[in-house]
């Protein structure tokens, strides 16, 4: 988490809002806002997260990253925006907010889960959080609509490294060497067999390699590949199976091609579960406010996203909000073109202002 300037801004608008407390640092950099209501109700958590991510952004616009390397190519620039606005209505009105609020601003949602570290300083207590609500800015959905599902919504995430141990040698005697290459190589095609023959179609999988690296130059069998990647799925039996199907296939390698390996395998996050009560709430305000033509059921999304580790503790509802305006916001997230339609910023703001005067 790298959120310090954002954390420090943050604060600092909350702070001029006249909330019953402020609380910073919260799993390293993130922030809280408590808002006390006039009228009794829940207590309620809006979150928004925070981080960027590692991109040289191509984008043109006045607002593109003044950091090099650095770009909000996911949106949640979007969301601080979505709820500091919010915010500052909500406590503005607070005399017809039910219950207490809590504006979550969190920090690390792009692999480091900050929602999880959250969680372990006490964000989801001191009120105790009775429901949660977020969002997510959307380039493949229409600007002007959200987009709700029941049950898991987004994937789990896990994450991998396998090293792949051979012995090098000269290019043009490969009979004398050990090729760790050819051996990740089929590694690579055989992992897609698990999700083409051993998962149930009904059952969404996706293996990927994002990072295959071995060898120094053209003419050299190198000792080591080194491969990295992330399995994604929503069903919890078939998330425990995948471990144990990958260590068949590279131990398979292992007696065939003769090599050695380490294969680390890491939970990551889980799948995003939405309450069906709480999103039926997102359903009802989103009809009242945006219209009913406007609230479209959604299909699953294979991103992942730690939210949900708020959601095992808490019923929760997690939406997505269209920001494609046009074929310049239509760019693919973690894209160095990615951008969104700032209506859309509008319909977000509307929809977290709704949830918040909305009782249980």
């Amino acid at each position: 988490m790298v959120e310090f300037e954002t954390a420090n801004f943050v604060a600092e608008e909350l702070a001029k809002l006249g909330l019953d407390e402020i609380r910073t640092g919260v799993g390293k950099t993130g922030v809280l806002g408590t808002l006390g209501g006039g009228k009794p109700g829940p207590v309620t958590l809006l979150r928004a997260d925070m981080d960027a991510l590692p991109i040289v952004e191509l984008v043109e616009a006045d607002y593109r990253s003044q950091k090099s390397g650095v770009m909000h190519a996911c949106g949640h620039d979007g969301h601080v925006s979505i709820l500091l606005a919010a915010a500052r209505t909500l406590a503005a009105r607070r005399s017809e907010v039910p219950g207490t609020l809590v504006f979550c601003f969190q920090p690390g949602e792009e692999g480091s889960a900050g929602n999880r570290l959250m969680i372990e300083d006490g964000a989801l207590e001191n009120p105790h959080v009775d429901r949660t609500f977020a969002l997510h800015l959307y380039s493949g959905l229409d600007v002007g609509k959200i987009g709700v599902r029941d049950g898991a919504f987004f994937a789990s995430a896990d994450e991998y490294t396998l090293i792949i141990k051979g012995k090098g040698g000269h290019g043009a005697m490969p009979q004398i060497a050990i090729d760790p290459i050819v051996a990740g190589s089929y590694f690579v095609t055989m992992l897609q067999t698990i999700v083409s023959r051993e998962i149930a179609a009904k059952d969404p999988a996706v293996f990927t390699v994002g990072k295959f690296e071995a060898g120094t130059t053209f003419n050299v069998i190198p000792d080591e590949a080194k491969l990295m990647g992330t399995v994604r799925c929503f069903d919890a039996g078939v998330r425990a199976s995948m471990p144990e199907r990958m260590e068949r296939i590279v131990k398979g390698l292992g007696e065939a091609m003769r090599i050695d390996y380490d294969l680390d395998y890491h939970w990551s996050y889980p799948p995003t579960v939405n309450d069906r009560e709480t999103n039926d709430v997102v359903r009802e305000v989103g009809r009242a406010v945006l219209g009913p033509e406007n609230v479209v059921e959604h299909d699953i999304v294979m991103w992942a996203e730690d939210m949900s580790f708020m959601q095992e503790q808490r019923p929760g509802a997690y939406f997505i909000v269209g920001a494609r305006g046009g074929d310049s916001t239509a760019f693919p997230h973690h894209n160095a073109r990615f951008d969104i339609d700032e209506r859309a910023l509008a319909v977000g703001y509307e929809m977290m202002v709704a949830l918040g005067l909305r009782g249980a």
